[in-house]
C-alpha cells in the first residue's frame, strides 16, 4: 500500500476502531486527520512532477476499471484542503454531545471518500466515491441537523443522486467512445474518446448538480441551513468541490472537442451563477443561507475560468492563467468558507438563530469571534493579502486576457459580482457586529473553537501574501490542460 492509499484508508479505519466502547470519539477523529495531514504532508514533500504516487491494481478487468490513484498539480491541492478542514472539523466538534460515535465515524467515512476522489483516476472509482458522499452528508444532514433537517437532508439526496445517474451515463458514454474501451482516466485523457454534445450534457448535468451552477443550486440553501456547522463546512470546503474538480479533471480533458464547441455556453452559465448567486445573498436575512448563495457565486468563478479554458481562438498563457485561478479558487474557497460556515455555528450555538435582524453589537462582547469574522468576509471579498485575492484575480485576468471580445465582457460583468459580495459582507458586518446591540447576545469564541477557526484564515493569509508554493503546483497542471483541450 503507497503512501496516498494509506492516506485514503487511514480514517476509515479510524472509523472502524470507534467500535470500541468507551473510546472518546472525537479525540479519535482529531487523532486521526492529524495523522491523515502529516501523510498529506509528507506527499506534498515528496511530490516530483507528473502523476505521483500512482498505484494500480485490478478491480473489473472485463470492463477497463482498476483501482488506480494518483495525484497530480489538481489533485494534491485538493487532498491538502481536504485533511485541513476535515482536522478543523474535528477540533471544532470535541464538544460534540450527541451521538459522538456515529457522529465521528460519519465524518471519518466522508474523509475517506473525499480523499478517494480526489485521487482517483478511474471513472467508476470515481463515480464510487461521489456516490458515497452523497450517502454520508445525508446523514449527517438529517441525524445532527435543526429546523426542518429532514426534509432538507432528501432534497440534498435527491436532487444530487439524480445527477450522479446522468453522470453514470455520461460515464459510459465515453466507456463506448473509447478505442480500447477503459474507463481509465489517464487513458482516456491520452486518446480522448469518440464522444459528442450528449456525453457532455450528461457529464456537465451530473457535475453542475453537484457544484453547484444555475440553475441546479436550488438544494443548496436548505442543506446548508438545516445542516450542524461541521456538516455545512464539509458540503461547501469540500464536496462543491467535486463537481468543480470533476470538469477540470474530466469533462475538459476527456471531452475536448464538446467542450471547445460549447464553451462560449460554459462562459454564459459561470456568469449567471456568479450574479445571481451574489444578487439573492445579498437580499438575505438568514446569516447561513446568505453564506450558501456567495457559494454559488463563487463555484460560477471557477465555472467562468474553465469555460475560458476552451476558447479555441483565445491567447493560451491567458487561458491557462484562467485555469490556474480556478483550482487556486477551489482551495481558497474551501479555507474561507469552512472557517465562515463554523463561524456561524458559534452564532447557532449561543442563541440559535441565523437571523440577521436579531442580532448587534456583537464586537462589543465578542472580540475574537468578530476579528475572525471579519477577516473571513474580507477574504471571501477577495482583498488583497488574502487568497480570496489572488484566485480571483488569476481568473479575470486569464478570462479578459484571452482578448476575446465576449471573454472580456463576461470577466467585466463579472467583476460586478465582487462589488455585490462586497456589499452583503460589509452589510452583515455592519449590522451584526458594528451596530447598536441587538435582541441576541453572543459570547466570545470558545478555545477550541480558535483553534479549529484561526488556522484557516492564517492559510489564507498565508497564499494571499506568498503564494507561489501554491502556484508552482498547479501551472504544470494548467499547461497540460490547456494544452489537451486545445488539440
Amino acid at each position: 500500500m503507497t503512501v496516498l492509499s494509506l492516506t485514503v484508508f487511514l480514517p476509515l479505519l479510524a472509523a472502524a476502531l470507534l467500535a470500541v466502547p468507551r473510546l472518546p470519539a472525537c479525540w479519535i477523529w482529531v487523532a486521526a486527520a492529524a495523522a491523515d495531514l502529516v501523510l498529506v504532508v509528507v506527499m506534498w514533500l515528496g511530490y516530483r512532477g507528473g502523476i505521483g504516487y500512482e498505484e494500480r491494481l485490478r478491480w473489473i478487468p472485463s470492463v477497463g476499471a482498476g483501482y488506480h490513484v494518483g495525484v497530480d498539480g489538481l489533485s494534491l491541492p485538493l487532498i491538502a484542503l481536504t485533511a485541513v478542514l476535515f482536522l478543523s472539523c474535528a477540533i471544532y466538534s470535541l464538544t460534540q454531545a450527541e451521538r459522538p460515535k456515529s457522529y465521528a465515524a460519519l465524518f471519518l467515512f466522508l474523509q475517506t471518500v473525499s480523499t478517494g476522489l480526489f485521487a482517483a483516476l478511474d471513472l467508476l472509482l470515481f463515480f464510487v466515491f461521489f456516490d458515497l458522499s452523497i450517502v454520508g452528508m445525508y446523514f449527517v444532514i438529517v441525524g445532527w441537523g435543526h429546523g426542518d433537517r429532514a426534509r432538507s437532508a432528501l432534497k440534498f439526496f435527491l436532487y444530487t443522486f439524480l445527477g450522479s445517474l446522468a453522470l453514470l451515463l455520461g460515464f459510459i458514454g465515453l466507456y463506448l467512445g473509447s478505442d480500447p474501451r477503459t474507463f481509465d482516466i489517464v487513458d482516456l485523457t491520452a486518446s480522448p474518446p469518440e464522444a459528442g454534445a450528449l456525453v457532455l450534457l450528461a457529464v456537465g448535468i451530473g457535475l453542475a448538480v453537484k457544484t453547484p451552477t444555475v440553475p441546479f443550486h436550488t438544494w443548496l440553501p436548505p442543506a446548508h441551513t438545516d445542516a450542524p456547522a461541521a456538516g455545512s463546512a464539509i458540503l461547501a470546503g469540500i464536496l462543491l468541490k467535486m463537481g468543480t474538480y470533476g470538469f477540470a479533471r474530466i469533462a475538459l480533458p476527456l471531452l475536448p472537442g464538446p467542450w471547445r464547441q460549447y464553451a462560449w455556453v460554459i462562459i454564459v452559465v459561470g456568469v449567471v451563477s456568479v450574479l445571481y448567486g451574489a444578487l439573492v445573498a445579498l437580499a438575505q436575512q438568514n446569516i447561513k443561507r446568505l453564506i450558501a448563495y456567495t457559494s454559488v457565486n463563487h463555484m460560477g468563478y471557477i465555472v467562468l475560468a474553465l469555460g475560458a479554458a476552451g476558447l479555441a481562438a483565445g491567447d493560451v498563457q491567458a487561458r491557462q492563467l484562467a485555469v490556474t485561478g480556478a483550482v487556486t479558487q477551489m482551495v481558497s474557497h474551501g479555507l474561507i468558507t469552512g472557517a465562515l460556515f463554523l463561524l456561524t455555528g458559534i452564532l447557532w450555538d449561543r442563541a440559535h438563530s441565523y437571523d440577521l435582524d436579531r442580532f448587534g453589537g456583537i464586537a462589543a462582547s465578542a472580540r475574537t469571534f468578530t476579528l475572525m469574522t471579519a477577516v473571513a468576509a474580507f477574504a471571501s471579498l477577495g482583498l488583497p493579502g488574502l487568497s480570496g485575492f489572488i484566485a480571483e484575480f488569476q481568473i479575470f485576468a486569464g478570462v479578459i486576457g484571452t482578448g476575446m471580445t465576449g471573454a472580456v465582457v463576461a470577466g467585466g460583468l463579472s467583476i460586478v459580482g465582487i462589488l455585490i459580495t462586497a456589499a452583503l459582507l460589509l452589510r452583515l458586518l455592519q449590522k451584526a457586529f458594528l451596530g447598536p446591540l441587538g435582541e441576541l447576545r453572543v459570547s466570545e469564541a470558545q478555545p477550541h473553537e480558535v483553534a479549529s477557526i484561526a488556522p484557516l484564515l492564517v492559510l489564507s493569509l498565508v497564499i494571499g501574501i506568498v503564494p507561489g508554493w501554491l502556484l508552482d503546483f498547479i501551472e504544470p497542471f494548467s499547461a497540460a490542460l490547456v494544452t489537451g483541450v486545445s488539440r
